[in-house]
């Protein structure tokens, strides 16, 4: 085993391979599959499916914007910035300036209150039907007769 090894000519030129000669690494899972879906992502079809089921039975719902941000704003939470009370789950936007009501999910305290899939799109369900409550100026209740049953 005395054979010398030859080093590599180490130049400016790209490399084509990775160290063990395999090549590029591609993407862990196809997008087709659950897998490659974000949180994010997940947690937005969460709310869209939980729209979807309310405006059957709400038709003027199409005309309300339903946003997911991660975390509400400091401005949010008071007139100084921040408050003691619980971190909200989500607000609404009236409309104003001919810009569309808007109904605001905090995805961050939704996913940390919920523990499983399950939880947590019933979770978001409950607070999309409060923000069209509040919104529509109705109880929870009439937005949605399975509202509180679980």
């Amino acid at each position: 085993m005395d054979s010398p090894v030859t080093p590599r000519p180490t130049g400016p030129g790209p490399r084509r391979r990775d160290r063990h000669g395999r090549g590029m690494r591609g993407p862990v899972a196809p997008p087709q599959v659950p897998l490659a879906a974000s949180r994010a992502e997940t947690f937005a079809d969460l709310v869209q499916d939980s729209v979807e089921r309310l405006e059957r039975r709400w038709p003027q719902l199409a005309d309300i914007d339903f946003l997911v941000l991660d975390v509400p704003r400091a401005a949010d939470s008071g007139t100084d910035g921040w408050s003691d009370e619980a971190v909200p789950l989500g607000g609404t936007v009236t409309a104003r300036d001919g810009r569309p009501a808007r109904v605001v999910v905090y995805r961050r305290p939704v996913e940390i209150r919920s523990k499983g899939r399950d939880e947590r799109a019933a979770l978001v369900h409950e607070v999309v039907v409060e923000q069209v409550a509040d919104l529509l100026g109705l109880t929870p209740e009439t937005v949605d007769p399975r509202y509180g049953e679980d």
